[in-house]
């Protein structure tokens, strides 16, 4: 009896499918713009984003230039935005600001805009050309739009793609240390730290920094390990300053157990006793 009624369940909602279909296609062969317009809207309010997209495309060269033209390109921008289709809703939001500067819509659609650019960033490993360019669109967003309703939600949008940035940067300079070419490695997270002093990595960049600068170190001629040594007790302590709890503490202080040691190799007799 339950398999008979699953199949009854199924042959309808192939039907139902059917006949939406059977509907579409016939809205879509019609003559009648207004009707497709109508359409459009319906399937859009429906979240069909698909269906309203292709009947958009298809009126929108008949409303050219009435009323009706702002509605629907907005609405057009809108629909590629809700089907992720990034890349057109960013050029559709960009037309319809061009088109109507003095919209009460344009602030909304600059917005949408730059979300959209944002959207398109890739994940942190690949090139990160249009992470560039998504922050610039959401700062000029908010230079034109400081009191903009959506000013917080640019700024976080903006402080996802600095972190991915900085996480790129920060994974290209650790690489020095993987591929134990130490030297630069320091100078690679120096540079690193420079450039980006509040970022989230700096903890860790630290930790890696010390890492590279102690394999310098401990494999020294003895004639400058001293220096390198005593440089290694002050990055020691500047990690301890700024992260008193760091992650990193029992590998720290175990190389630093070395570092005390070979130091005092370096003390007179009467020093050392």
């Amino acid at each position: 009896m339950n398999q008979l009624r699953r199949s009854k369940f199924g042959l309808l909602l192939v039907l139902a499918s059917f006949i939406s279909c059977s509907e579409y296609q016939k809205i879509v062969n019609s003559t009648d713009v207004v009707e497709k317009y109508r359409a459009a809207q319906d399937y859009y309010d429906q979240g069909d984003y698909k269906k309203a997209i292709r009947l958009f495309e298809i009126v929108k060269p008949s409303f050219s230039g009435k009323p009706q033209n702002e509605r629907l390109i907005y609405f057009f921008a809108t629909a590629y935005y809700q089907n992720r289709d990034y890349y057109l809703a960013a050029y559709q939001y960009e037309n319809f600001i061009k088109s109507y500067p003095k919209s009460d819509r344009v602030e909304e659609a600059s917005f949408y805009a730059a979300k959209s650019y944002y959207h398109q960033s890739p994940i942190y490993s690949l090139d990160q050309k249009d992470t560039f360019e998504a922050l610039e669109k959401l700062q000029v967003f908010l230079n034109k739009y400081p009191q903009s309703s959506f000013a917080d939600e640019a700024n976080q949008l903006i402080l996802e793609l600095q972190t991915k940035i900085e996480q790129k940067d920060f994974e290209i300079a650790k690489q020095y240390y993987t591929i134990r070419d130490y030297k630069a490695a320091v100078k690679a997270l120096d540079n690193f730290i420079a450039e980006y002093p509040g970022t989230k990595f700096r903890e860790e960049a630290l930790y890696q920094k010390f890492n590279a600068a102690y394999e310098i170190a401990i494999n020294s001629f003895r004639a400058v390990m001293k220096p390198r040594l005593e440089e290694l007790q002050q990055l020691h302590q500047t990690i301890f300053r700024y992260y008193p709890e760091t992650l990193f503490s029992e590998d720290l202080n175990q190389k630093m157990e070395e570092v005390d040691k070979l130091l005092r190799t370096f003390a007179s007799p009467t020093e050392s006793k």
